[in-house]
């Protein structure tokens, strides 16, 4: 015996001309514990829906292991344990001995970012936002701590200067962080790590509430709510930010195939960029880490899931993101939610011509982080559909992405925490990302 895994049972449909697609997603999926979904739509139809349960070794749903999970290591969501110990058993109580399905759900990551972003866009697009206008002019407290001039693209292009909720390399605590409205009034009170719009660094999960918030004060509903009634309702969308509790039993909860860093690691991490421990900024990475911990480990229970956490706790399925990529590109059954103009806007980079904040400017290479306005451009380390092409990865491999120019729209979810973005893009992305493309016509192996 060879010892290798034998490959997924690949399951659903593809149209003639796609079948590189499935044979390329088994290939990729092949030594994946996890299970997957990927949904390809070309030209305003679906043109692949494939998903694959994994090779067994949790892709069936399991649910976490608790007395796993005290230092991250085996834990279901990766951020210190299987549970959250207030919930008491709902903690455990994530869908347990159900495979992964057609019409599983899984948490998005920051994949859910791009819903945020959509919100947003569709406010301007509507005329009642601006890129351009002061953050402040929105949402009057948050002018406070010299963030006056701040502006909404300075928040949509994580240009803002809050990777963070608070200045404690401990993170704010999870009492806190589970309270959408404590959150908001840390940011409104917090002054910026650098001065916004000068420097760009990833805002993991202050991004949610920062532009989110700016959807609540225009829209007058929360940006999950918003989303629902404008994006997902008009497209028959099994997308929420807040799982509804009658959508329980389609939930699959994600693992982690590795441990996370501890705190510990992360400080030395940290230091290693040259960053004095006591810098504002050093001290702010830490905190995004601890925080960011925090709220995946939240996704393990029942209120972590119906809460709001519109930057990381997004939760559906492929078919939905591909469905909702296209409707950003094109119509789809008669629904289009953005002008092209306004995509062209989207998908125009607001970062090439900035540096990281501090001494990170030092790191910067061809690999470094690209965004328009609320979207990840292509980067070696994320490739997406090539030149032109939008969307969002997530932490783990989740991804959605759009190519206007050839109406292409993906969405891929996945149940292993599996990708490692330091070491280039998700080897489960590769082979299915040439074969559409080839497909399509876009060239590809």
């Amino acid at each position: 015996m060879s010892g290798r895994r034998p490959a997924p049972l690949v399951t659903g449909t593809v149209r003639p001309g796609w079948e590189g697609v499935r044979d390329a997603f088994a290939r990729g999926q092949a030594d994946d514990p996890g299970g997957a979904q990927l949904a390809v739509r070309h030209g305003g139809r679906t043109v692949v829906d494939l998903w694959t349960p994994g090779t067994g070794r949790f892709g069936y749903g399991a649910a976490p292991d608790v007395a796993d999970g005290a230092d991250g290591a085996g834990s279901a969501y990766g951020a210190g344990g299987g549970g959250d110990g207030a919930d008491g058993a709902d903690g455990a109580g994530v869908t347990g001995g159900e495979a992964f399905r057609a019409d599983s759900v899984g948490v998005l990551m920051s994949v859910s970012k791009a819903l945020v972003a959509v919100c947003a866009h569709l406010l301007i697009d509507r005329g009642v936002l601006d890129p351009d206008d002061p953050v402040a002019r929105h949402w009057p407290e948050f002018a406070a701590a010299g963030k006056a001039e701040t502006t909404v693209a300075d928040l949509l292009a994580h240009r803002a200067g809050l990777p963070a909720y608070t200045d404690d390399p401990a993170g704010l605590p999870e009492a806190l962080l589970l309270d959408p409205a404590a959150r908001v009034r840390a940011l409104a009170a917090m002054s910026p790590v650098w001065d916004p719009g000068k420097a760009f660094l990833y805002h993991a999960l202050t991004y949610g509430d920062l532009v989110g918030e700016v959807v609540r004060r225009v829209s007058g509903e929360s940006v999950g709510r918003f989303f629902a009634r404008e994006v997902a309702g008009p497209l028959g969308l099994d997308l929420w930010i807040g799982l509804p509790e009658r959508e329980e039993h389609r939930f699959v909860p994600q693992r982690a195939v590795r441990p996370d860093p501890t705190p510990g690691q992360v400080a030395q991490a940290v230091e290693r960029t040259g960053l004095a421990p006591g810098d504002r900024l050093a001290t702010s990475l830490r905190a995004s880490s601890a925080e960011l911990g925090r709220a995946t480990a939240s996704f393990g229970t029942r209120r972590g899931r119906a809460a709001e956490f519109p930057a990381a706790g997004g939760i559906g399925d492929a078919r939905s993101l591909a469905r909702l990529y296209a409707a950003l590109v094109g119509p789809v059954d008669g629904v289009r939610l953005l002008s092209a103009a306004t995509v062209d806007r989207a998908r125009t980079p607001c970062t090439d011509h900035l540096p990281q904040p501090g001494v990170l400017h030092r790191l910067d290479g061809p690999d470094r982080s690209r965004f328009g306005l609320g979207f990840e451009l292509p980067r070696p380390g994320t490739p997406l559909l090539g030149e032109g092409s939008f969307g969002h990865a997530g932490a783990g491999g989740r991804l959605g992405m759009a190519h206007p120019e050839s109406g292409l729209s993906v969405g891929y979810v996945c149940t292993a925490m599996a990708w490692e973005p330091s070491a280039g893009p998700d080897p489960r992305w590769m082979p299915w990302t040439e074969a559409v493309r080839k497909a399509a016509g876009l060239g590809g192996g």
